[in-house]
């Protein structure tokens, strides 16, 4: 969310209260409104460093075979997704506060490694993973895993490890 756009909802706020008359206990301060924009933000800023850190491993690689695609995925707000050799990374917005993680396969020659699912001819090779929003002290929005807060850079670490770790096979 830019800097100063609860500023702005507190100005229209106060004018809307001064025009109409009436107290609006809730004062310039949309939890549900927050909650959509944060979210959309947040896959913004994943979807930003997953570019990054897939063209620093893309220049990296000696052969152009095996490089890691994103795209985005039309009609959404923020939903993106990772493509390789067969395998997709799907990270999108399930609702206002949750993100979800899916990781798929297209093909029958998949073999997963221990602790994933098993295959056929697309395959989730993980479980959905959920991303959730939650709102801490001083109404600020905490992005945790299993009720864990998370961090961005450890986030995207952790799974473009796992998808080129299962892609590579």
């Amino acid at each position: 969310m830019e800097k100063i756009s609860w500023i702005k909802d507190l100005v229209k706020a106060e004018q809307q209260m001064e025009e109409s008359g009436l107290v609006d206990m809730s004062f310039g301060f949309d939890t549900d409104k927050i909650l959509v924009t944060e979210t959309i933000q947040y896959l913004l800023c994943l979807k930003n460093d997953f570019v990054d850190s897939s063209t620093a491993f893309n220049d990296l690689k000696p052969s152009a075979i095996g490089r890691i695609k994103i795209y985005g995925i039309a009609k959404t707000h923020a939903d993106f997704m990772l493509f390789r050799n067969g395998f997709k990374m799907i990270f999108s917005l399930k609702s206002p506060g949750h993100i979800s993680v899916r990781f798929n396969f297209i093909g029958s020659n998949y073999i997963p490694s221990p602790g994933l699912e098993s295959a056929s001819a697309t395959t989730n090779v993980m479980d959905e993973h959920i991303i959730e929003a939650q709102w801490g002290a001083f109404s600020e929005l905490v992005w945790t895993y299993q009720n864990q807060p998370i961090k961005l850079e450890y986030m995207v670490r952790h799974y473009l490890t796992l998808f080129i770790k299962e892609s590579s096979k």
